[in-house]
């Protein structure tokens, strides 16, 4: 079994390289498209080359697709693609395993499902989306929404609709999206729920005393929404949610296998 996995890995290392080097990029190419997203800035040396070979493993893997016509360049895949590596920089891209295609359209995009309203009301289609994740199934994604990424993106709080989305993915992988991704071996399930649920609770009261929140109110939507909005305020607004949501930062600092807040020196 074993023997056959290793041949597995081998033949796709190899499918992989012959996608890559037909894609053709540079590594100019790849600076180039990732030049003006801060959290860049994090990643040097050799993390930094490790990060943009998985970008290219993970062109050759996935599908690009555009939505309703709008048409996607070499440097807007280069960075949607960077931008979901980042949180898998150091699990693996088989994390995303189970799902193949991205679809990208150039602003907020609408369902063709019904939908329920605050008011109980059903409406025939829903309010116009920046992503989405389906259950084995595409990422779909908004460009207008990817451009507007950052550390103080939405009432000044973190957005990254990418890694939002794709935290969904790494969520999916156990039971389904409820808040609670596979955890590692050195990790305890009990106390992820116990800490998150104790954030959960603190921040709708916080909310419910119209009190500031560090990161968007949509992530207490529901445990889903909570995960994939600390994800992307942990990888946006590190230092926030250091300082704010401690024990939230510890787990996820676990869990992602990074530690966006550099750790303090020693004097010598």
């Amino acid at each position: 079994m074993r023997c056959g996995l290793n041949m597995f890995k081998r033949l796709r290392h190899w499918l992989d390289n012959r996608r890559i080097k037909k894609m053709g990029f540079t590594a100019a190419q790849w600076e180039a498209a990732v030049a003006d997203w801060p959290v860049m800035q994090r990643y040097q040396g050799a993390e930094r080359e490790a990060l943009r070979i998985m970008t290219l493993r993970f062109l050759a893997r996935k599908s690009f697709s555009s939505g309703a016509g709008f048409q996607l360049t070499d440097a807007m895949g280069l960075k949607i693609a960077t931008m979901a590596c980042v949180p898998v920089l150091h699990l693996g891209l088989d994390w995303y395993k189970g799902w193949r295609t991205v679809i990208l359209y150039e602003g907020g995009f609408v369902p063709n499902r019904s939908y329920r309203s605050g008011d109980g009301i059903v409406h025939a289609k829903g309010p116009a989306l920046s992503g989405e994740a389906w259950f084995r199934g595409p990422v779909i994604l908004s460009w207008q929404a990817i451009t507007q990424s950052g550390a103080y993106a939405h009432s000044g709080k973190a957005s990254n609709v990418v890694i939002h989305e794709v935290a969904h993915k790494l969520d999916m992988l156990r039971d389904g999206a409820n808040g609670a991704p596979p955890m590692h071996p050195d990790m305890r399930a009990g106390e992820w729920h116990r800490i998150f649920t104790a954030a959960w609770d603190r921040l709708q009261s916080d909310f419910a005393q119209d009190r500031p929140l560090p990161l968007n109110a949509y992530g207490l939507t529901s445990p889903a929404e909570f995960f994939a909005v600390c994800s992307e305020t942990f990888f946006e607004a590190p230092e926030t949610m250091q300082e704010q949501m401690p024990e939230v930062y510890r787990l996820l600092c676990q869990f992602y296998r990074q530690q966006p807040v550099p750790l303090p020196t020693c004097a010598t």
